[in-house]
């Protein structure tokens, strides 16, 4: 087994079974059940986590909720904490992204950009403390509040729910973890149920790095049965949640009145117009279509494209995707790898179907080889189910337009507001239609890419609520807590 592994895990009949943690022990597990965890490229069991149930998850949040009310935890603790992190992590860096290739399938290039990232989140935490810091508000400016000023303070709100996807398993759950720690909150982190492995590596780097035994504790197991404990135990106060819109959907209806903090799904556009720098466009929308097999929320999903420049748009795409090719996820050559498990290949599988049989036309296909799913790109009408649908995976549709107006209604009749992009040398126009998007963040002449946060990130619609970030993800885990003073009045 490689090291941090040993730490957290043990053989039983050669195969690695990993722990839950609850109050500080790795071994807390009322049912005795685990589930596989396999590798999308082999099929091969890699390890076995185990199965929660109700007992756990209730022991889980009730140690958690004990710890916020029980024991302090200093701010610059938590900031050396997690500076310590870091540098623990870049020490395991290798182990982490060969893990996180073996939970998921995504090539080891990827890997380590998400491990290299998550290094650079925790390094962050000096910058996004600062949120914290509050302000001082005078009262002599408004005529009832003269001869009072006021202290406007962030405070944490206590055991905070994070429940994190599979598609970035080791920085997506960091992300909520980090600024959930930072802000005073206590943790209960549920991974994905494929890519649970990463995400447990993670947090043991956390023990090493000091943080103190109770403040986090990892679930795992089946999402319905751990998720709805998660979501509606009346000592969670927080639910931060990166999945799919039904799941978000169904969380906001059963969570009451719970922070909510939710990245759902989206359906990035990418509104090209004639005055666009076509091949590096194409390329540009390649990466967004391809990189990590489209197992991205903000992956391009359309291509609105005037109709003038189509052709030659559609031919600069065909030319760039053979750049993308799936191949052995562990060797650093390989553009793409799997995508996460049988049933989100049949779901692509019917996508492509529903849009042969409705006149798509096929640009770039080629079959299937088991999760190894390959780049495609189509023409095709409104009426398919692509070009609505959200897609999580390699799939490019392309749709003609007439004109701008034409570009921005399609774009905007999306029921997703996560993402889109437009690409036009005309700054005019570039940011002309980027005001009229409806979406939570629009690149120009690029393509979405949120990396460690710098940016706030999040969605409208039915994309979600709340922004992620640096500055911004500790803000939507904390709240206000106003302290007014009224001054006696000189003699």
């Amino acid at each position: 087994m490689l090291p941090l592994w040993n730490e957290v895990s043990q053989i039983q009949q050669g195969i690695p079974s990993f722990h839950l943690l609850i109050d500080g022990c790795w071994k807390c597990l009322s049912s005795g059940q685990f589930q596989e965890v396999t590798n999308p490229a082999t099929g091969e069991v890699i390890a076995r986590v185990p199965l929660a149930n109700r007992q756990d998850v209730e022991n889980a949040i009730v140690a958690a909720h004990r710890f916020y009310h029980s024991l302090s935890f200093d701010p610059l603790e938590r900031i050396e904490i997690m500076l310590r992190a870091a540098e623990i992590l870049k020490t395991h860096r290798e182990e982490m992204a060969k893990t996180i290739v073996l939970e998921s399938g995504k090539p080891i290039s990827v890997a380590f950009s998400e491990v290299d990232a998550t290094i650079e989140r925790l390094h962050l935490v000096l910058e996004e403390v600062r949120v914290l810091y509050g302000e001082y508000l005078p009262g002599e400016w408004v005529k009832d509040t003269k001869g009072k000023f006021a202290i406007v303070k962030r405070r944490p709100l206590g055991v905070v729910a994070a429940i994190a996807p599979f598609n970035y398993p080791l920085f997506i759950g960091a992300a909520k973890i980090i600024p959930a720690l930072l802000a005073g909150n206590t943790v209960v982190v549920k991974p994905a149920s494929d890519t649970p492995l990463s995400l447990i590596l993670f947090v043991r780097i956390l023990e090493k790095a000091g943080i103190p035994q109770g403040s986090i504790h990892v679930i795992t197991g089946s999402g319905k049965e751990v998720g709805d404990i998660l979501v509606t135990h009346p000592l969670v106060r927080a639910i931060s949640f990166t999945g799919s819109t039904q799941v978000g959907e169904y969380i906001a209806s059963r969570a009451g009145m719970k922070r909510l903090h939710l990245e759902l799904g989206g359906k990035a556009a990418a509104l090209v117009f004639r005055k666009a720098d076509i091949q590096t466009c194409a390329s540009l929308l390649c990466k967004g279509a391809f990189r990590n097999s489209g197992q991205r929320c903000d992956a391009i999903s359309r291509v609105l494209v005037e109709e003038d420049i189509a052709d030659e748009l559609i031919s600069a795409l065909e030319r760039e995707s053979q750049h993308y090719f799936c191949g052995d996820p562990m060797d650093p050559k390989t553009p793409m790898g799997t995508i996460i498990n049988e049933g989100a290949a049949k779901r692509l599988d019917e996508l492509l179907e529903d849009a042969r049989a409705k006149g798509g036309r096929f640009i770039v296909s080629k079959k299937r080889e088991g999760l190894f799913y390959p780049p495609h790109i189509l023409e095709i009408p409104t009426h398919c189910r692509l070009a609505w649908e959200e897609i999580f995976g390699p799939i490019l549709p392309i749709i003609r337009v007439k004109n701008e107006k034409e570009a921005i209604e399609l774009a905007n009749t999306s029921e997703y507001g996560l993402d889109s992009c437009v690409f036009t040398q005309d700054i005019d126009q570039a940011f002309r239609v980027a005001e009229k998007l409806h979406d939570g963040s629009i690149t120009i002449n690029g393509i979405p890419a949120h990396g460690v946060g710098h940016f706030p990130f999040g969605g409208n619609k039915r994309s979600g609520i709340g922004r992620e970030g640096i500055k911004y993800s500790i803000d939507e885990l904390t709240e206000l807590h106003t302290i007014i003073v009224s001054l006696k009045e000189g003699i």
